[in-house]
């Protein structure tokens, strides 16, 4: 089953090991291929942004392969 970026927009973030980050609110895509290269997530309030890579919105970014799981939830690996 093929999910678009569109429907993964505003779902919950986990971790596998079951820590809520926030919500996926975005996605890089590589211009020329039009692969998806990663996934931005706005932290919850229960998050230290300090131990995660950080756009300049204050966003978290995971690599696009990190997704393990998505259903109700996103499940992020690390």
């Amino acid at each position: 089953m093929k999910i678009t970026e569109n429907e993964l927009r505003g779902k919950t973030v986990m971790s596998e090991e079951g820590l809520y980050l926030g919500v996926l609110r975005n996605s890089t895509v590589d211009g020329k291929t039009g692969e998806l290269l990663s996934i931005l997530i706005e932290p919850s309030d229960d998050v230290d942004p300090r131990l995660y890579h950080l756009d300049n919105k204050g966003y978290l970014v995971f690599p696009f392969d990190s997704i393990k799981s998505v259903k109700d939830v996103v499940i992020i690996g690390s």
